[in-house]
């Protein structure tokens, strides 16, 4: 019977900050330096390595999907809230006889600023309307448009 392979001696160089954490790990799971980077080197070396990082990568990119997937519903609550306020606005309010829109007009700059302070209170103070709205919220095609 042949006697056993011995291990081959390698000597490699590391940078230091490469060493001391080999160091760190090696005493936190009081385990040899040669045992970790024995398995760092098989690991590293080994066929489904790659099969592991394209998972890694896969994995990712499906949390980046997700992310912007949610980003577009927001976008599109946005606009479609923007555009039926829009709609309500101009539905319902009349037409300011010109004294009036002279006085409405010199009231612009002092009420935009209160829309953009409630703006952002509502902003840091929540809930949001996307928060408020479910994600499986889909629109109603028997309904048209023109009856919002």
């Amino acid at each position: 019977m042949p006697a056993p392979k011995k291990k081959a001696q390698v000597s490699v160089y590391l940078d230091p900050d490469v060493m001391r954490s080999l160091s760190v790990y090696a005493a936190r799971r009081e385990q040899p330096m040669s045992l970790i980077a024995e398995a760092a080197i098989a690991s590293f070396l080994s066929p489904d390595a790659d099969e592991r990082r394209e998972a890694a990568i896969a994995k990712r990119l499906d949390q980046q999907d997700r992310r912007l997937a949610r980003l577009e519903r927001d976008v599109g609550i946005a606009v479609e809230t923007l555009a039926l306020f829009i709609r309500f606005w101009l539905t319902t309010t009349p037409a300011l006889p010109e004294p009036a829109a002279k006085a409405a007009r010199a009231q612009a700059g002092p009420r935009y600023d209160n829309f953009v302070a409630a703006l952002g209170r509502r902003l840091s103070q929540g809930p949001k309307l996307r928060q408020e709205i479910p994600d499986d919220a889909r629109e109603d095609p028997t309904r048209s448009a023109d009856t919002d």
